[in-house]
């Protein structure tokens, strides 16, 4: 009984993937018009050790990505709040900075099938949005020009009270 549980739990993550996958390309067509960044991975490791474009760039050699076009600031939340690209802690991120005021069609459409799909990881989505809400607002920044900005005073800005809740990268 347990092998099928986890079984059922792959195949439900599985679900999310695809949708992630498939629905990121058209909300980006759709509600994104700004201008991508134009930054490589390779150019973000050049960055000095303790910058958060460092970081970044790390994040994504470490996943083996490259940044998104005019997504780009979502693997900055993954490096900001240290969550990984696990299907759980992609919820759970969205559920931080839904947490911290970020407000999108894209958000609530994580969220609410990340909950209704895991809902098995409802504590940790909880303990992530409370993360958030106790949190300086970041959701808004350009950060594109904190690239050069050391990590952990970032972090300690906009976390100063609270711990993160999966700090896989610090």
């Amino acid at each position: 009984m347990n092998h099928l549980f986890k079984i059922v739990k792959q195949k439900r993550k599985q679900l999310i993937i695809w949708l992630f996958e498939h629905s990121q390309r058209i909300y980006t067509s759709l509600f994104k018009n700004h201008k991508p960044w134009d930054v490589s991975k390779s150019e973000l490791l050049k960055f000095p050790e303790p910058s958060f474009g460092r970081h970044l760039g790390e994040f994504l050699d470490k996943n083996n990505f490259e940044l998104i076009p005019k997504v780009e600031r979502h693997d900055c939340y993954h490096v900001l709040c240290g969550y990984s690209t696990k299907v759980e802690d992609e919820i759970a991120l969205q559920c931080l900075c839904y947490g911290n005021g970020k407000r999108s069609p894209y958000l609530y459409g994580a969220i609410l099938l990340g909950i209704a799909i895991l809902p098995d990881y409802y504590k940790y989505y909880y303990k992530s949005f409370k993360t958030g809400k106790a949190a300086h607002a970041f959701h808004h920044f350009d950060f594109q020009k904190l690239l050069t900005v050391s990590i952990s005073d970032f972090r300690a800005a906009i976390f100063p009270k609270h711990e993160l809740v999966n700090l896989e990268l610090a």
